[in-house]
């Protein structure tokens, strides 16, 4: 390295943890947008994105070429390596588990899937989830830097624990994170230590991604609301971080009461959204047995895509949507986001019937009938074990040098 080059990295170190954060969410597409989002000279920004191709996290465009149209001197493209380092990601849900390889960016490198009763002892699942999260970084041949984890519980900060994992059978309070952590020991991933495995509710981590990749990317206070395969969770990001509140707590949106007289809940109230608007509730109002094959989350959405005509999917279908528009619609009253997206199976309700949603919201809430909050679906498939994975890269995108030491 030059003393020249040297001296600009010097300056621009500091600005290496902002750089990679600006590529890896795509708002930094080419090296003069990132000059100009980093606030430093050119030659700055040309060190800060050479050192991170070295460290085999990004790819720079060695012959820059003119877009149609544009004026002046062309900037070098910068793309995430395609080749760089993964993290594992996992999520539990109530019908099994799902593990991924996550590069930068976002993007899922491999996945594989278990399905099954979960058991009682949440140690059991963990470590079948981190064996074949394993094997796949085998196949793979890729270096990994970290893990996350996501379960269908609110998590308490800073113990890790899963604290009402009501759609499973897990005790109240189960150490997830250690667990998990104990989990990454035994199975001794090369890269990956019990110092990094980080763990997160589902639909918490799931904002978290799309806020950075997909539909809620852009927006300043975002509330997230989906259906799981069992269950409904809510997320808010606010001015641009995850807010979980003081323990990790927050946006326990499944247990707003929406029929007063409806189902019991598993929390010990009734008719809450967790009961009224989930997989389960939508296959009992089709009149429809679950079956045995396939997730509850799969079985409900197949059959809103692919049976909509049916008058009693579609009556179930609108029952559904106006149960879940009140609860949406309290939200705003409280929370007045700029962007709503939905989840799971509220993802598939809203791409059915966008315009129904959105009356009910607005008919119920203060601001609905003025400006009119945007309800969107998820784009991300999986968003949760993305997710997941930011929770395992945020190290690195703090401290993109941390790379060299694992």
């Amino acid at each position: 390295m030059t003393q020249n080059r040297t001296t600009r990295l010097e300056r621009g170190r500091g600005a290496l943890g902002p750089a990679l954060e600006l590529v890896h969410t795509g708002r930094a597409p080419t090296r003069a947008v990132l000059t100009s989002e980093l606030g430093v000279t050119r030659a700055t920004a040309g060190a800060v994105a050479a050192e991170l191709e070295a460290l085999g996290l990004i790819t720079v465009d060695s012959r820059p070429t003119a877009s149609a149209g544009s004026q002046g001197r062309p900037s070098h493209r910068l793309f995430i390596d395609e080749r760089g380092p993964v993290v594992l990601a996992a999520q539990i849900h109530a019908d099994g588990y799902r593990v991924a390889l996550v590069g930068l960016g976002g993007r899922i490198v491999a996945t594989a899937a278990g399905c099954g009763t979960i058991p009682a002892d949440p140690a059991h699942v963990l470590a079948e989830a981190v064996a074949a999260g394993s094997a796949l970084l085998r196949e793979s041949g890729r270096r990994c830097l970290g893990a996350g984890l996501a379960v269908p519980s609110a998590v308490a900060e800073p113990d890790g624990e899963a604290l009402n994992p009501l759609h499973l059978a897990w005790p109240a309070g189960a150490p997830v994170r250690e667990l998990f952590l104990r989990a990454l020991a035994d199975a001794a991933i090369p890269g990956v230590t019990e110092r990094i495995g980080f763990t997160g509710n589902d639909v918490n981590l799931g904002a978290l991604a799309e806020h950075r990749h997909g539909a809620g990317r852009g927006a300043r206070d975002l509330l997230c609301v989906a259906s799981g395969h069992r269950g409904v969770g809510g997320a808010l990001v606010l001015d641009g971080r995850l807010h979980s509140g003081s323990s990790g707590l927050a946006l326990e949106v499944g247990h707003l009461t929406v029929n007063p007289e409806g189902a019991p809940c598993h929390c010990g109230s009734r008719g809450c959204l967790d009961v009224e608007a989930d997989p389960l509730a939508f296959l009992g109002a089709a009149g429809r047995t679950p079956g045995p094959e396939g997730s509850l989350l799969h079985q409900s959405v197949d059959l809103l895509r692919n049976d909509y005509a049916d008058p009693g999917v579609r009556a179930a279908a609108d029952l559904l949507i106006d149960r879940l528009g009140l609860g949406i619609a309290g939200l705003v009253n409280i929370l007045n986001p700029d962007r709503i997206i939905l989840g799971g199976l509220h993802r598939a309700l809203v791409e059915t019937d966008p315009e129904r949603l959105r009356a009910v919201v607005a008919d119920r809430s203060l601001w609905g009938r003025s400006g009119g909050v945007p309800i969107l679906p998820c784009s991300l498939d999986h968003n949760s074990l993305v997710g997941a994975a930011e929770l395992a890269w945020q190290p690195v995108l703090d401290d993109p040098l941390v790379v060299v030491d694992r």
